[in-house]
């Protein structure tokens, strides 16, 4: 079977070139005569791929001197401990509850403090992102978090909260690396590479420097600790050594490409496709208010569950797989991160018209 549209989530598509290079390299990484998964992660080799991999993605986003780019494991979830156990100073948090992932954290936080949700959009389904440009911010709260990009629900904070001042923590799992962002608005930023940058196993975090300290709340385990990771340059413990390597190349394929101006040029013309279509459709509707769509995950409904599993069915059967959307909302949802081309989104595109033609 050839190459298919993979339309998941995540784990998902990554650049093909990418994958190319990597299946050359498996059996000897650069004359090392082994697969980078078997080299001691202490080796000359791997610190060289490492090293690397931050520089690029230093470059890539402009992150300044003053943070720490930090190669972890346990994915973004571990973080939504890990972020109140660094930062919970005075005990209070802030959380924008944008859709499950935030609510996640919030849920979490709410262990170690007091977790204040200032702003929700679960009165629509998540379908919209509240308005945050005068929150009830708790004077005393340590800092706000907030999920970027919502994964399930398609929406995605096109201003950034007015934090009055406090800093800001950011999940950005699903859409890292999609477009510029200015690193010196946020304290912490974060996410699970497995949506637009690597294979599942890395989790990225990107942390001004004065929130790494040895200031944890009790408790706190050694490898959750931001200042454990920091002192030992990410190699406290066996990294996710082949996860960071994917990484890397992911990294020099977006420069490559032309960077992250070149990346939201590309990816804002893959949504137009999709939601120009979706927008005329009669049979298909997106579930997004239009100003707060989401680059990287459409959503969308025919308002028929069992028609929506029949497209489902007939879309796979035809090579554009993963359409099915989450199991909370139920519907389609196309993910349309950097590596999915162009033309993988003009197909889907030609072929929901064909099915709506036959399903009129």
């Amino acid at each position: 079977m050839g190459r298919v549209y993979n339309f998941s989530a995540g784990p998902a598509v990554l650049p093909e070139e990418v994958l190319k290079e990597a299946a050359d390299e498996m059996l000897d990484y650069k004359g090392t005569g082994m697969s980078v998964m078997e080299m001691s992660h202490r080796s000359k080799a791997f610190d060289d791929i490492i090293k690397e991999a931050e520089k690029d993605i230093r470059d890539l986003m402009g992150i300044p001197d003053n943070y720490k780019v930090l190669f972890l494991q346990g994915g973004a979830s571990q973080q939504f401990s890990a972020v109140p156990m660094n930062l919970m100073k005075n005990k209070k948090a802030a959380y924008i509850i944008t859709g499950q992932w935030a609510k996640k954290a919030y849920q979490e936080a709410q262990k170690y403090g007091e977790a204040v949700a200032v702003a929700s959009s679960a009165d629509k389904t998540f379908s919209y992102i509240p308005d945050c440009s005068d929150l009830d911010i708790p004077e005393d709260a340590d800092y706000v978090y907030i999920c970027e990009n919502n994964t399930i629900y398609g929406t995605k904070y096109k201003t950034l909260p007015n934090t009055k001042g406090h800093t800001l923590v950011a999940d950005v799992s699903s859409c890292f690396l999609s477009e510029p962002v200015d690193v010196t608005k946020y304290g912490v930023i974060y996410g699970g590479v497995q949506k637009n940058v690597g294979p599942a196993g890395v989790v990225i975090a990107i942390i001004r420097e004065d929130l790494i300290t040895d200031d944890v709340l009790k408790g706190t385990p050694t490898m959750l600790k931001w200042k454990t990771q920091a002192d030992a340059d990410s190699l406290y413990n066996t990294p996710p050594c082949y996860g960071i390597y994917i990484c890397g190349k992911v990294f020099k394929w977006i420069k490559k490409m032309g960077g992250l101006e070149a990346m939201k040029a590309h990816n804002e013309k893959k949504a137009k496709i999709l939601y120009d279509y979706l927008d005329q459709s009669k049979l298909f509707k997106g579930t997004v208010v239009p100003e707060d769509r989401s680059l990287m995950n459409v959503p969308f409904v025919t308002g028929d569950a069992e028609l929506d599993k029949k497209f489902v069915a007939e879309a796979t059967a035809a090579g554009f797989v993963n359409l099915k959307g989450h199991r909370t909302v139920g519907g389609m949802r196309a993910s349309i991160y950097n590596a999915m081309p162009i033309e993988g989104v003009e197909k889907l595109v030609e072929f929901m018209k064909k099915f709506e033609a036959e399903n009129a």
